[in-house]
């Protein structure tokens, strides 16, 4: 009674801490107060900044200029020459009328002007998400007998959803997400797409495209596309002579352009090169023209593209029900990949190329908007387009309202070109499509690179390109991002780490003639090369202790790989404290039997060590030192684990082992270990678990029927690695606290065991401090 008196009650504050494991020391390491404070220091001008980045123009367009504006004007022509014909080619690749595709030409340069942080970027119909859209047709179509919904239905309910969860993605900033699919797997499956497409219009050129389903597997595409050469027509003068035009024009001028060094030539070549897909559109318009104008339709000997209606004569809100939902859900998810991926590709690498940054979250509210807009002009999908973003931005463009200039050539041509449409030739929008595809595909130049950085993502592309040729555009996206993640998570739960040895070097001759030396701590097997072999790497193992380097965040994923490292390497390098030989036969746990009974001995030469008498020499672990300089977080399962290996590491050497961690870079780590009960130097602190699952009282005690092998190491006391007076040791902190022994008797010897000590941990400055501390302590 005496004992309580003068002490307060504990209030229900203190008595609810307690009951968690409050830990004041834990908590002053790092503080969750003061970091959400932080967060939320300014909220109102991350609320204006948010609003302000939803609508870039306001950045740029009170600066506009006359010179911008004449770089604009030129650009937007050039580009309107050019999606004019390539917006209703694809519209075929999707298998809708050409008009749908002049609808989606002109709503996304239109609208993504608005929301653009991509000055070059085009945004309209293109071939790969054409192909899907094609698909997603065919795919409800067939699921629905009744045939409820027609194609332009379809691709407008598409274009609508996957906007709408673009633009969410957006809107939440999580356009980080794109950062998980790396280069080689978009490349893969783009090239494989390219080569489907270019496969298909094929049939299309030479004018047998009726014979046989050019939808279907790319390879058997390309078979049955031999099959019928002999069933060419005279389709295949047009197509050829267009497809021949476009390839020979862009070598010429290309050519011409990169002899000369006459900027205004230079510009000429450019133009000129830019303008074939108009130039042989045209051209192929009025022969087509001229051969059929004395035919009626059903006597026409070539195909040709026919009625096209002037106007937005579609104009109306999309049709969305559930049972469109129902059939359209399987393909939503590649579409939308699709759909943000291909754009996020185009707009960084323009970015990156002309010297600007682009907001990906921001690019994604662009495409959201404008699809989700661009339905009540029922048009279908779009996104960036490579080959039109490339004419944009070669033609000088300045800022993104050139899509304006655009979109007003396309108002043009569906209000006043419908007439002249009618007479294009359907094989030349074949050879426009082969033609534009044809830059999808990655050059034999890129795909080495690839393999030259990286051999296993270079893999990764042939088995994107393949698995899209012989099965369809859908799994070859699933496959390609598949892969990639597989090959992301192999990555983290397989990291690198290191143990590292110590290098003196001399930097300093004090005016005493005492040499000051400066520790360097490198891996002791280098994974490069360019170490010099004549430097001397002194192994700091011979002295018990171990010195390891995570070259990675200490995450769940691979928190057991590095602990699996690190016991095997114990298990190979150092000796056990327990010698099982001195208990019963039952004390040796089931997970180490030791040799087998029935296994003969080996017959020893003369002078050679037997297998204990090598396990004898070996030093015992004394202390493990982590360098956390690589590691920015640990989590509660890293924590644990780190729990576990001291313990493990503990009853291997049947004593203490102290664990040293040097350069922590962010206090949450500190925090982190000092919750796992490191560093504290108070047993009672020791937790069995640190997040407790296993109920309390379960663990497995100390066997007390083992006892030491061989005496601890160094048998002087003292670690010769490294020399104490090159050393501060004073910026260390912490100290260690060893166990205390107790006394066990059987029938056969009396011997001290330890009692399993606490967590014996302390934070260092740099590992040199966490070496000197280890040897400055008497074992």
């Amino acid at each position: 009674m005496s004992s309580t008196i003068g002490q307060r009650p504990k209030t229900l504050k203190q008595k609810t801490l307690d009951y968690l494991g409050y830990d004041a020391n834990v908590t002053a390491a790092a503080s969750t107060g003061e970091t959400v404070r932080e967060l939320t220091s300014d909220v109102p001008g991350a609320a204006r900044g948010y609003v302000q980045r939803l609508f870039p123009f306001t950045n740029w367009i009170l600066h506009y200029n006359l010179t911008w504006a004449l770089g604009d004007l030129i650009a937007g022509l050039t580009v309107g020459m050019v999606v004019v014909p390539q917006s209703m080619s694809y519209a075929k690749i999707a298998t809708l009328s050409p008009e749908y595709g002049l609808y989606s030409s002109f709503v996304g340069v239109m609208i993504y002007a608005i929301f653009a942080t991509s000055k070059d970027v085009t945004i309209g119909p293109v071939a790969v998400m054409s192909l899907l859209v094609s698909k997603v047709i065919a795919d409800v179509q067939s699921r629905d007998p009744a045939g409820t919904y027609a194609a332009p239905v379809i691709a407008t309910a598409l274009a609508f959803i996957t906007g709408f969860i673009v633009l969410g993605i957006g809107l939440l900033r999580l356009g980080w997400i794109v950062e998980f699919i790396p280069v080689p797997a978009v490349a893969g499956f783009m090239t494989g797409s390219a080569i489907s497409i270019a496969a298909g219009q094929v049939a299309g050129l030479m004018g047998y495209s009726s014979k046989f389903n050019t939808r279907a597997a790319t390879y058997k595409v390309i078979i049955w596309s031999f099959k019928f050469l002999p069933s060419t027509t005279k389709d295949a003068a047009f197509g050829l002579t267009a497809l021949f035009f476009l390839y020979f024009t862009r070598w010429l001028f290309g050519r011409l352009e990169r002899k000369t060094n006459n900027p205004v030539l230079k510009k000429v070549y450019f133009f000129a090169a830019t303008m074939r897909t108009a130039i042989v559109i045209i051209f192929l318009t009025l022969a087509a023209y001229l051969h059929l104008r004395h035919k009626t339709v059903k006597h026409y000997d070539i195909s040709v593209l026919k009625t096209v209606p002037a106007g937005f004569k579609h104009m109306g809100t999309p049709v969305i029900d559930r049972k469109l939902l129902s059939l359209l859900g399987p393909q939503i998810p590649v579409a939308t990949i699709i759909l943000l991926l291909e754009h996020i590709a185009i707009s960084k690498s323009f970015g990156r190329v002309n010297n600007y940054k682009i907001d990906p979250n921001q690019e994604l509210i662009a495409i959201g908007v404008t699809n989700t807009i661009g339905t009540l002009f029922n048009a279908y999908p779009a996104t960036g387009s490579f080959s039109r973003s490339a004419v944009k931005a070669k033609a000088g463009v300045r800022t993104p309202l050139a899509g304006w200039i655009t979109g007003i050539v396309v108002v043009v041509a569906l209000y006043a070109l419908t007439g002249a449409f009618y007479w294009i030739p359907n094989a030349a929008l074949s050879a426009v499509i082969i033609h534009a595809v044809g830059d999808l595909i990655a050059s034999p130049r890129q795909v080495y690179g690839f393999w030259k950085v990286s051999p296993i993502e270079a893999t990764i592309w042939f088995t994107a390109v393949i698995v899209t040729i012989f099965t369809t555009i859908e799994i070859g996206v699933y496959t390609s991002v598949a892969a990639s993640g597989a090959l992301l998570l192999y990555r983290i739960a397989r990291p690198r780490g290191s143990f590292l040895g110590r290098v003196r070097v001399h930097s300093e001759t004090l005016p005493s003639g005492e040499v000051k030396n400066r520790d360097v701590w490198i891996p002791l097997k280098p994974a490069t090369r360019g170490y010099n072999p004549d430097v001397k790497v002194e192994d700091p193992s011979s002295t018990g202790v171990l010195v390891y380097r995570p070259d990675e965040s200490v995450l769940y994923p691979n928190v057991s790989w590095y602990c699996d490292v690190i016991a095997d390497t114990v298990r190979a390098q150092f000796r056990s404290g327990v010698d099982y030989s001195l208990g019963r036969p039952g004390d040796r746990p089931w997970n180490d039997p030791g040799p087998s009974r029935w296994h003969k001995a080996k017959q020893l030469a003369p002078g050679e060590l037997s297998e204990d008498e090598i396990k004898a020499s070996r030093p015992l672990l004394r202390a493990i030192i982590f360098d956390f300089s690589g590691v920015s977080a640990l989590d509660t399962t890293s924590v644990q684990n780190f729990v576990d290996l001291h313990r493990q590491l503990e009853r291997y050497t049947n004593g203490p082992v102290e664990f040293h961690f040097a350069n922590l870079i962010t206090p949450w780590i500190q925090r982190g270990l000092l919750a796992g009960g490191f560093g504290t130097g108070d047993s009672s602190t020791r937790p069995f678990e640190v997040a407790a699952v296993v109920p309390a009282g379960t663990e497995v005690p100390h066997s007390p029927r083992v006892a030491r092998r061989f005496p601890r190491s160094p048998p002087n006391g003292r670690a010769e690695l490294p020399d104490e007076k090159d050393l501060d040791i004073e910026e260390s902190v912490g100290g260690p606290v060893l166990g205390k022994t107790q006394t066990y008797a059987s029938s056969e010897n009396s011997y001290e065991a330890p009692i399993i000590s606490p967590m014996t941990a302390n934070f260092h400055f740099d590992v040199s401090s966490a070496v000197a501390a280890v040897a400055g302590h008497s074992w």
